[in-house]
Order: C-alpha cells, then sequence, then structure tokens
C-alpha cells in the first residue's frame, strides 16, 4: 500500500455509498465501518500495517502536526473530502501502535429534516441568552446547533462566530456573517477566543463544547451582555447540566455563576439517537426552557427538582423525555424495548404507558 490518499478515499466512499457513520483504521486489522451502529469489518481489504496508518495519518495532518501527534499520543482533526462531505477524526495509540478514527459529518440540515421539535427554530430567534445541548458522545449535538445556527443564517442579518475543535459543519453565508475559528490553527483556546469576541461586533457565539470554568464564565458573561450564547456539554439531562456546571467551579464562586446562570439561561436541550424500527436513528430528547420557577431552583441550590418542573410544564414548551420516548413509540417509529432501554427513568415511563 503505497497511495495513502487513494486508500483513504476509497475507503471513505465505502462509508458514504454503505450509509455509514464511521471509519475505523488501526495496525493490524482490516479497516472497520460502523453502519446503523454496528462494526463491520472490511474483510476484502488489506491489513494496515504501522506504515500504512502513519502514511494516512500524513496524508491528514501537515508534518508538523504528526511530529505533535507523535509526541502528544492524540490528536483531533477535521478532513475534506473533494469538497463533497467531511469528517471530524481522532488519532491515538494503543498498545504503542497508530488507531484512526474518522466521523462523517452530515450536511447542515433543517430542524424539520432532524426530526427536531419546532421549538428550536423559536429559540434560534431569541436576541440573547445561554443554550446548551446536551448529551452523550455521538447523539448528534453538533449537528442540532448547525440546524439553529442555519435558521439564523437563513433569516437574520447577524454576525456569527464559532469557536471549534475542530471545525465541523462548515456554513454558506446568507443573510449572516459566519466566521468559524478552530482551536490550534486560528486561535490557541477556547477561552481566549472567546475573550476576543467582545471586540469582533459579534451577535451569536457558538461554542463546539465547555472545557473549562473560565471559558463557561466567559460564556454566561456573554449572555448576559447581549448575546446569544450557544455550546454543548456531555451530561445526560438538564438537572445534571446544571449540576456540572455549577460543580466545576471553586465553592466561593458557585453562589456568583449560580446567579449569573439563572437569570442568563434560555434553556437546555438534551438528546439521544433512538435505533427507529424501519432502520437508522431518530432523536429523542428533553427540553428544559427558563422561566421563574427554573430560575429560583437553580439560585436555591434546588437543581433536583427540575426533572418535576419540565414534567408539569409541557403546556409552555417544555418537553419531558418519556413523553417523547413514547410518542416516538406509539407513532411506530422506535419499539417499547427500545424506549425502555434509552428511558433515564423506567419506571415513570411504565406509569404512563
Amino acid at each position: 500500500m503505497t497511495d495513502y490518499k487513494k486508500t483513504l478515499e476509497e475507503l471513505i466512499l465505502t462509508v458514504i455509498r454503505e450509509g455509514g457513520s464511521d471509519l475505523h483504521l488501526a495496525t493490524g486489522r482490516a479497516p472497520i465501518i460502523r453502519v446503523v451502529g454496528e462494526l463491520i469489518s472490511l474483510v476484502k481489504q488489506p491489513i494496515f500495517t504501522d506504515l500504512d496508518t502513519l502514511g494516512v495519518l500524513g496524508e491528514i495532518l501537515p508534518k508538523a502536526k504528526v511530529d505533535q501527534f507523535m509526541e502528544n499520543k492524540e490528536a483531533d482533526f477535521a478532513y475534506d473530502f473533494r469538497g463533497e462531505a467531511r469528517l471530524r477524526g481522532n488519532a491515538f495509540f494503543q498498545k504503542g501502535l497508530i488507531c484512526i478514527v474518522f466521523r462523517l459529518i452530515p450536511k447542515v440540515k433543517t430542524i424539520a429534516q432532524l426530526h427536531l421539535p419546532s421549538i428550536l427554530s423559536d429559540l434560534s430567534r431569541k436576541k440573547q441568552g445561554f443554550f446548551l445541548v446536551v448529551g452523550p458522545v455521538g447523539q448528534g449535538k453538533s449537528t442540532t446547533l448547525a440546524a439553529m445556527i442555519d435558521v439564523i443564517n437563513n433569516e437574520q442579518a447577524r454576525n456569527i462566530i464559532t469557536i471549534e475543535d475542530p471545525i465541523e459543519h462548515v456554513y454558506v453565508p446568507n443573510k449572516s456573517i459566519i466566521n468559524q475559528r478552530e482551536v490550534g490553527i486560528d486561535t490557541h483556546d477556547f477561552h481566549i477566543a472567546l475573550k476576543s469576541v467582545f471586540r469582533e461586533d459579534v451577535n451569536v457565539i457558538m461554542v463546539g463544547e465547555m472545557r473549562t470554568p473560565e471559558t463557561i464564565a466567559t460564556a454566561v458573561t456573554a449572555a448576559e451582555t447581549g448575546h446569544l450564547v450557544f455550546s454543548t456539554l456531555h451530561t445526560n439531562n438538564a438537572s445534571q447540566t446544571i449540576d456540572r456546571i455549577i460543580d466545576s467551579f471553586p465553592g466561593d464562586q458557585q453562589d456568583q455563576i449560580r446567579v449569573q446562570l439563572s437569570s442568563s439561561l434560555l434553556g437546555i436541550f438534551s438528546q439521544r439517537l433512538i435505533p427507529r424500527i424501519t432502520g437508522g436513528f431518530i432523536p429523542a430528547y428533553e427540553l428544559l426552557l427558563n422561566n421563574s420557577a427554573v430560575s429560583n431552583l437553580i439560585r436555591e441550590k434546588r437543581t433536583y427538582e427540575i426533572d418535576v418542573v419540565i414534567e408539569t410544564g409541557m403546556e409552555s414548551g417544555m418537553i419531558d423525555f418519556n413523553h417523547s420516548l413514547l410518542e416516538l413509540v406509539r407513532a411506530g417509529e422506535i419499539s417499547i424495548e427500545n424506549a425502555y432501554q434509552y428511558s433515564l427513568n423506567p419506571k415513570g415511563l411504565e406509569r404512563m404507558i
């Protein structure tokens, strides 16, 4: 194997052709792709050697980045495939051998195409506030945020700045200005870039991930000072997200961030991709909207009561995760077994059925 670019492109074409989501390359085994959640080994492909994985990495990263990877043992990257598709990836070592994982980034879709609630479009039209999309890795958080950014881009003349590591969805500016900054290429880190936006006449800020208390604090301040701020966290639901944010700060700063969050938070959208009966995945979700009751609970350290507020707040637009699952079951989209498996409160779901 010497033409590593051709090999990589053929493998990416296989992923696209098979409707796959991920490509796994590693020394000592044939390439593996993930299709509808299942891993499939491409047994007709040759087994990769150490030279092969390093050769493919050299097609993705410039030499300086490869050298950096060899020293740091990990690297995040994005890869543009012929201008037709985009992939995000991670390279790492295991047992001293190089592994590379690619994820195919879907084209930016509309909120309706993603089977997401239309209230997300309404939230995209807000002038200021802090909105989080949360859930485990690989549950479509970035895709949901991309759809929300696209609503703004297609409807309003606003200055949108994204700070990402790496850049995933690439936007085509329509009515808005869109500047996309990649950590490690366009800026040194999230926090520095976020501090800079205050001098960049920005309306909408999208931060790829809340990684440090400094980043969270600056994002909350931005939301307080007239900006619309979007971001993600790897948490399971709204109440856990609020606790995670507050607990990331030292004890003497927690009351301040609690007060700031109670006033600046727009909402928290938690989602999971559930296997569809007809194949593929469909999202189930929970939506917390900030109101006076939620704001009081955050300030008074009673976040454990937020789940009840969501369950009883459906008239004001909130969405309970179990209700979302139940609607998908009734619509024939998902099985009752999967509803129970993915529910965060199976006993509550059983009572509803």
